[in-house]
C-alpha cells in the first residue's frame, strides 16, 4: 500500500504534467465527484456552523490557541456547530472549545505528508484528498467565519471567502479577523487595494478586525440575526441509509 506521502507526491506530479489521457481525466473527475458526495452525506446533519480557520502550528498554551479555544466555546453557547480543518493547532483549539463545552464539533481534514492529522476533539470528521473540495465544504455549511493567525493555507481560505463575498456568491456572511497585531498590516493593504479601486470599499464592510472575542461574536450574531433564518438540522431518511 502506498504511503500518504507517496500518494501526495504522485498527485502533485500529475498536476504539473498538464493534460492527461481522457481516461485519467475522467477518473480524476469521478474521484472529485464521489469525494464531494461522500463528504456531503457525512456532513449533511451537522447543522448551522461557524468556520474557524487558522494555523496548525500553534500549541496549547499559546495565546492564539487559547483564543481559538474560547471561540469554540462561544460558538457552542450560540447553539452553532464549530467546523474547522480538523487538524492540530488553531483547528484543534476551536474544536476543543466546542467539544468541552457541550457544543458540536466537526473537522474537515486533508491528506498531507506533514502537520495534518485529525485532532481528538471532533464528533464527526471527513478526510479530503483535494484542497478545493475541502474548502467548498468548509464554506458550504457556515453562517460566518473566524480567521485566526495562520500561514499560506489560512490566507488562501481567507481570500477565497473574500472573493466569494465580493462576487456575491455568498452574501452577508460576517468575517472576523482576530488579532490586530497579526492582521493590521493585511487590513492596511486591503484598504490600499480599495483606494486603488481594485476592490470596492463595500467589500470590506463585513470584515471586523479585533482583539476582543465579545466584539467578534457580537459582529457574527448581528449579521446572522439580521439576515438569516437558521434552519434546523434535517432528519435522516432511512431509504438513503443516513445516520445523524
Amino acid at each position: 500500500m502506498l504511503s500518504i506521502k507517496k500518494v501526495i507526491t504522485n498527485r502533485l506530479e500529475e498536476y504539473l504534467e498538464g493534460p492527461k489521457g481522457r481516461g485519467k481525466e475522467l477518473r480524476f473527475a469521478w474521484e472529485v465527484f464521489t469525494q464531494m458526495i461522500r463528504a456531503m452525506r457525512k456532513l449533511h446533519f451537522i447543522g448551522p456552523c461557524i468556520t474557524v480557520f487558522g494555523s496548525a502550528r500553534f500549541k496549547e498554551g499559546h495565546k492564539y490557541y487559547e483564543a481559538a479555544r474560547e471561540f469554540g466555546k462561544r460558538i457552542a453557547e450560540m447553539g452553532f456547530t464549530t467546523i474547522t480543518g480538523g487538524g492540530p493547532g488553531i483547528m484543534e483549539a476551536a474544536n476543543r472549545g466546542a467539544f468541552e463545552n457541550g457544543g458540536y464539533s466537526v473537522g474537515c481534514n486533508i491528506m498531507l505528508p506533514f502537520e495534518q492529522k485529525e485532532n481528538p476533539y471532533v464528533h464527526k470528521s471527513f478526510t479530503f484528498r483535494h484542497f478545493f473540495v475541502r474548502k467548498t465544504l468548509l464554506i458550504k455549511y457556515s453562517y460566518g467565519f473566524v480567521i485566526m493567525p495562520g500561514g499560506f493555507g489560512t490566507m488562501d481560505e481567507l481570500f477565497e471567502t473574500l472573493t466569494l463575498v465580493q462576487t456575491k456568491t455568498i452574501t452577508q456572511f460576517p468575517i472576523v479577523l482576530y488579532s490586530k497585531e497579526y492582521f493590521q498590516p493585511l487590513m492596511d493593504y486591503l484598504q490600499f487595494l480599495a483606494k486603488e479601486t481594485t476592490i470596492g470599499q463595500e467589500d470590506l464592510k463585513l470584515i471586523i478586525l479585533t482583539d476582543n472575542i465579545d466584539e467578534a461574536m457580537d459582529h457574527i450574531r448581528t449579521y446572522i440575526q439580521g439576515n438569516y433564518t437558521i434552519k434546523k438540522r434535517p432528519r435522516p431518511f432511512w431509504a438513503f441509509f443516513e445516520k445523524k
